[in-house]
């Protein structure tokens, strides 16, 4: 499925893929692109086994070649497992946590020349002269080199894994306006898979800088209104990790 989350004219945010591919079994992905003007950005495109799935999604709302940059939010697969078929119809710069650049090698792109590490202290990316992304630090959360994208115009906040829900809770529903009544979806993962709660309380204080109106987690559920509100409520005191052990 695709779903535009925010449309002024201009300015898009499109959900172009909500657990979609049956290869990924119990951890569905979901992954985004922001179209402003002729510039289109997508923000982790996943797999290999997904390509297919978001190609036609994708030329609905952009030219190929309007595709000028992809951030992916950490080092997994099921985040950047399918970039170097990107990397090779695009001429976009792939943006990732300098942490990983060492990395992505193994994912066999041909052009190195087109990856940007984004270095701890870094705060938006300049896409266009109107266009920008704010960077939000969420190192530990669950990788050591992980980062957050929100678009300033649209509000939208996407969050990587934070906020992750697991199958099978999504019952087709794109947004989990009852926060409590997904909770068993959303709390085994962020106590098994976020470090501790120090980082936790770091990253919810940098995003209420933000004027949010939408958090969209790279699995299941995106969250709005009151239960954005509860999330982050919940979230700010949640032990886990090494808080557990």
């Amino acid at each position: 499925m695709d779903r535009v989350l925010y449309d002024d004219g201009r300015h898009k945010y499109i959900l172009i893929g909500f657990a979609d591919s049956a290869d990924e079994k119990s951890i569905p992905s979901n992954q985004y692109m922001i179209c402003h003007d002729e510039v289109s950005v997508l923000l982790d495109p996943g797999g290999f086994g997904m390509f297919p799935i978001l190609v036609s999604r994708v030329l609905k709302y952009s030219k190929m070649e309007n595709i000028k940059a992809i951030f992916l939010s950490h080092q997994d697969p099921d985040v950047g497992g399918g970039i170097n078929v990107w990397e090779q119809i695009t001429d976009a710069r792939i943006y990732v946590s300098a942490l990983w650049i060492r990395f992505i090698p193994h994912y066999e792109l041909k052009n190195m020349e087109n990856i940007v590490g984004i270095h701890d202290g870094a705060t938006e990316v300049i896409i266009g002269d109107d266009f920008k992304i704010n960077v939000i630090t969420a190192h530990f959360l669950h990788s050591p080199g992980h980062f957050n994208y929100y678009d300033p115009v649209s509000k939208v906040l996407f969050s990587g894994d934070i906020g992750a829900a697991v199958l099978p809770c999504s019952n087709d529903s794109v947004f989990a306006d009852d926060f409590q009544s997904v909770l068993h979806c959303i709390e085994p993962f962020h106590t098994r898979y976020m470090s501790c709660n120090k980082a936790l309380r770091k990253w919810v204080k940098e995003v209420e800088t933000y004027d949010v109106e939408v958090i969209a987690p790279q699995h299941g559920y995106l969250f709005r209104g009151q239960a954005k509100e509860d999330f982050l409520k919940w979230i700010y005191d949640l032990k886990c990790g090494v808080d557990l052990i």
